[in-house]
């Protein structure tokens, strides 16, 4: 493992977690009406957290390898999604953009995953649960769009 290219890439997926930071859920989000399954706050970070660590991870290991132009091309694409999603939806509460932005980023994710797939299954396996939680969350966000099309934005 190459520590310095997994900092490298650990560097973007923190960039990506800053957005969290900087665009916090705060009363407007509370404030919206959400599925009892919404998980608990608490949750959000440390499952981020893992999952960053991860997809760096996985990076890390494919990124050296031969042929990993097509991966290491869904790996930009996704983290450059998960970047642009907390702004759109709790900076500008844009519900409906979001749900387009995370759409997206799970078939970014899809695609990385099945590029993963022949050529490093430890990488793929490592990164099968992000699908899962951005399959969560896309689900969250669809929702929460679903349930507060008449909420004013800020």
């Amino acid at each position: 493992m190459d520590w310095i290219l997994f900092a490298i890439f650990f560097g973007a997926c923190c960039a990506a977690a800053a957005t969290g930071s900087m665009f916090a859920p705060g009363a407007w989000y509370r404030g919206l009406d959400k599925p009892t399954w919404t998980p608990p706050d608490w949750l959000f970070p440390v499952a981020w957290t893992v999952l960053y660590i991860s997809i760096a991870f996985a990076a890390a290991r494919v990124a050296p390898m031969e042929g990993s132009a097509y991966v290491m091309a869904f790996w930009a694409l996704q983290i450059a999604l998960n970047t642009l999603w907390t702004p759109v939806f709790f900076g500008l509460q844009r519900l409906g953009a979001g749900l387009v932005i995370i759409g997206l980023l799970w078939l970014s994710v899809l695609g990385l995953l099945a590029m993963l797939w022949p050529m490093d299954t430890l990488a793929f396996w490592i990164t099968a649960p992000y699908l899962v939680w951005v399959s969560v969350a896309a689900a969250l966000n669809l929702s929460i769009w679903t349930r507060n099309r008449t909420v004013q934005i800020a």
